[in-house]
């Protein structure tokens, strides 16, 4: 099993899968004439089969104990099923962060869904297992609160530019992050209770719980809709070609940050990687301003707005990075 030689090339790969999560969901932003429906199968598959690629390469380095195929053989089944369960509760979260971009776009749906998932994870890994520093902690929940209420305000502007404001979009944004801080202690599980999963393994089970959870979450949107009319297999496979494609490239492009997150934060210890992890909403939020536009003539409260919700984002990674060092 492959684990980063050195504390430079850990800090790479952290950095590398901040910019990855950040990014991935460009390839949506690319996709034309195709519902985020029928995009997210191809997501899923994604995120599978490129955790599989890493897992049989770098996580099979060596075959000893520790490979992918003996690690799986001897892993008990409880942290398999735990780490099932939270691929499914992630899936229901990033489904319904996909359909927030789709309405608000990433500059709003990102900070907003991972800020709210900032405080309800710290809230609960700290009600499960109260440790570090209590101050610093409550200080970064208040700093990511704010930060949301900021983001919220600076989309909420836009409505002078002419451009509907949606507050299905935010409740979606709000709901999507609150499940967003709920899967993680279902994959800790995993990966520390008795024979546990290596983090290869823990991220091949994720995104296999997420790609079968599927059939339910993402059919009962197909069906349900929160955007436009119903959409059936028939639109998925006369899809644009560009759109699988898109739909597999940013599946691939979330599975390489996160087991890169995974590996390095394992050798370099959790505040570095939860700190460099958690920027990744702010790289979004770049992209959304600067590279998609999304905030194109709005007046200066937006923009006052924005920057104060970079800052406010920061601060709140930073403290709680810090309360957990």
């Amino acid at each position: 099993m492959f684990t980063p030689p050195s504390l430079t090339i850990a800090l790479m790969m952290m950095i590398t899968s901040a910019i990855c999560w950040g990014s991935w969901a460009n390839t949506y932003k690319g996709v034309k004439n195709y519902r985020f429906e029928l995009f997210y199968w191809d997501y899923a598959i994604g995120i599978f089969l490129i955790s599989l690629v890493l897992a049989l390469t770098m996580g099979s380095t060596g075959h000893d104990a520790s490979s992918f195929m003996n690690n799986v053989q001897s892993a008990d089944t409880s942290n398999m099923l735990s780490t099932l369960v939270g691929g499914a509760i992630f899936n229901l979260a990033n489904l319904l962060l996909v359909a927030a971009i789709d309405m608000a776009g990433l500059a709003v749906a990102f900070p907003v869904s991972i800020g709210i998932a900032l405080v309800v994870g710290t809230v609960l890994s700290y009600a499960l297992q109260p440790k570090g520093n209590a101050l610093f902690l409550t200080a970064g929940v208040a700093c990511a609160l704010i930060a949301v209420i900021l983001d919220g305000k600076a989309y909420g502007s836009l409505a002078s530019t002419g451009r509907t404001v949606s507050r299905k979009s935010i409740i979606t944004c709000v709901v999507s992050g609150v499940l967003m801080g709920l899967w993680n202690p279902f994959v800790a599980y995993g990966a520390t209770r008795g024979n546990p999963l290596t983090p290869y393994s823990s991220v091949v089970f994720l995104t296999l719980g997420a790609l079968l959870s599927c059939f339910v979450w993402n059919l009962y949107f197909m069906k349900k809709p929160l955007v436009g009319e119903p959409v059936n297999f028939a639109g998925f496979f006369s899809g644009p070609p560009s759109g699988h494609l898109l739909g597999l490239l940013g599946g691939a492009i979330w599975g390489v940050g996160t087991v890169f997150n995974v590996v390095a934060g394992k050798a370099t210890g959790y505040a570095i990687s939860y700190a460099i992890g958690q920027s990744a909403p702010m790289v979004a939020a770049l992209w959304g301003v600067f590279a998609w536009k999304e905030f194109a003539g709005s007046g200066p409260r937006a923009k006052t707005y924005l920057l104060l919700m970079f800052l406010f984002y920061a601060f709140a990674i930073l403290l709680v990075a810090r309360a957990n060092g």
